[in-house]
């Protein structure tokens, strides 16, 4: 019952509530992302959703858009900006999806969505993380975000599908809090972000 009902109206009351709390920041890291990208403060991407329906995503734009020589982009961890690299600590890069919870296209917490081109390099198991609708945050999120491996992300992720209930929700929500205030595994080694998945 949770899954299949509740769940959506508690993602659409926490989201908007969410989104009218923070208007103050959401507005004063818009202008600064405005400045620091050239009139650019959001990010859009194409990402698949539940049952692997394509959807944009919109996130605040933490990296700049500076290319070398043969006009190829520089590196993610080149182009992060200074205030793109606070917004991206802090997570508040992640706010704008809020839109995308009240849209019904992603929920408060469940598998994040990734890129389109990794549908493809899913195995049977894996693909399963499309069963439910994808998260702000997420079981994975929680258990290491972008320090992990793949495997043990997706492993997170099926195994978050396979034991989604109320509660689960609420411990993964309190411990994104905490993981927020300590800025845990927001990257890699030596990666801004994290290294893209090649398949299995």
């Amino acid at each position: 019952m949770y899954k299949f009902f509740f769940k959506r109206i508690i993602d659409f009351i926490g989201a908007l509530t969410g989104l009218l709390f923070l208007s103050p920041l959401f507005l004063l890291v818009t202008v600064g992302l405005y400045f620091a990208n050239e009139g650019k403060p959001f990010f859009f991407q194409m990402r698949p959703g539940k049952d692997r329906v394509i959807f944009k995503i919109i996130k605040f734009k933490t990296m700049n858009d500076k290319k070398d020589s043969e006009g190829n982009l520089l590196s993610d961890e080149h182009r992060l900006t200074k205030i793109g690299k606070f917004v991206r600590k802090t997570s508040l890069d992640e706010i704008p999806q809020l839109l995308n919870v009240i849209k019904g296209e992603m929920s408060l917490v469940g598998p994040r969505p990734l890129l389109p081109e990794y549908l493809s390099l899913y195995n049977e198991v894996q693909k399963r993380r499309h069963d439910v609708k994808p998260g702000i945050t997420g079981w994975a999120q929680v258990n290491g975000r972008n320090s992990i491996s793949w495997d043990e992300k997706f492993e997170h992720d099926v195994w978050y599908v396979d034991h989604l209930f109320f509660m689960l929700d609420l411990k993964i929500f309190f411990l994104t809090l905490k993981k927020v205030f300590k800025s845990d595994g927001i990257s890699q080694v030596g990666q801004a972000t994290m290294e893209n998945f090649k398949g299995n």
